[in-house]
């Protein structure tokens, strides 16, 4: 059976009147701007009644019990870690997306890879670590990678070759979070794999010339190469999302949303993290696995739309 196949195409008159959710002030700002402006572009030209709405304290105000529905296009803290959740929750407007519990716990790495390990799915090596540890303090084997545990788009995140360069890295992560991740480098090839409604679409194969596939390359550079169909076999990639499907329920998550995965030089996956609200720019993945199943960006707006009736 195809994945469209699994797919909600509902009657746009069926979503009613629609709040796009975007803005913020969280460090991926710039991100969602871009991300809510696509959307909301893309539901008007499917004939969704839908209306931007560049959230502040007061979003409950902003909303003023004039909606049927949110899609949530907020990225990082404030909008994709369930604050905005809860408050949605409170107000009883259906959001695309996850609930609170869920997207609180993917938006925290080191959680995230608590409850993976606990169940045996497989994830690089890691260390919980703050702003006052030095290199004496690192226990996971070199190279790694620090990240602030609560950030995403790869902001703040500095790869550690040398113990003498772990405080810089320190420093550069802890400027995001007080939690810092070290997680031990895994070489070879990065992929993601975006579900929706349950479904995984066609995986994505990543490749920089930078040294991983940081911010640059997720939203200014051009030269990042995006390969879908991804180059593995057909029993590669119905292992790749079994994990990735696994990972997604593991953590709660329903909707919609992205799991990165690496791949190491053996084959073998490991699980880096889990997007419930992930991008939906010009450069964004979740399109391209949608476009590469069938499914325009108009409808792909409208089908995640649907995950709330």
């Amino acid at each position: 059976m195809s994945t469209l196949n699994h797919i909600k195409l509902v009657e746009p008159s069926l979503l009613g009147k629609v709040a796009v959710l975007y803005g913020g002030q969280s460090a991926e700002r710039e991100v969602s701007l871009n991300s809510g402006k696509a959307v909301f572009t893309a539901l008007q030209g499917e004939g969704v009644d839908a209306e931007l709405i560049d959230c502040g304290a007061d979003v409950l105000e902003q909303l003023g019990g004039r909606f049927d529905r949110a899609f949530i296009a907020l990225h990082g803290r404030g909008g994709e870690d369930g604050t905005l959740q809860g408050v949605l929750d409170w107000a009883k407007i259906p959001y695309t997306g996850s609930d609170v519990m869920a997207s609180a716990l993917a938006m925290d790495k080191y959680r995230s890879k608590l409850i993976w390990s606990a169940l045996g799915l497989p994830t690089p090596a890691s260390q919980l670590v703050n702003r006052t540890c030095d290199e004496g303090a690192l226990k996971i084997h070199l190279p790694c990678i620090l990240k602030p545990v609560h950030e995403g788009s790869s902001i703040g995140m500095t790869k550690v070759d040398q113990l003498v360069d772990f405080t810089r890295a320190v420093n550069e992560a802890a400027r995001y979070d007080r939690d810092l991740l070290a997680e031990e480098w895994v070489s070879g090839n990065e992929y993601t794999v975006a579900i929706l409604d349950g479904v995984a679409l066609p995986p994505i194969k990543l490749e920089t010339d930078h040294t991983f596939y940081d911010y640059d390359a997720k939203y200014v550079t051009d030269d990042t190469r995006y390969l879908c169909p991804c180059g593995l076999s057909d029993e590669k990639i119905a292992e790749l999302n079994e994990l990735s499907l696994s990972a997604f329920f593991a953590l709660g998550c329903e909707g919609w949303g992205r799991v990165d995965v690496m791949q190491d030089k053996k084959g073998d996956f490991y699980l880096l993290e889990i997007n419930t609200a992930p991008g939906m720019t010009d450069h964004s993945l979740v399109p391209m696995a949608a476009k590469a199943a069938g499914l325009s960006f108009g409808k792909l707006v409208v089908a995640i739309l649907a995950t709330t009736l």
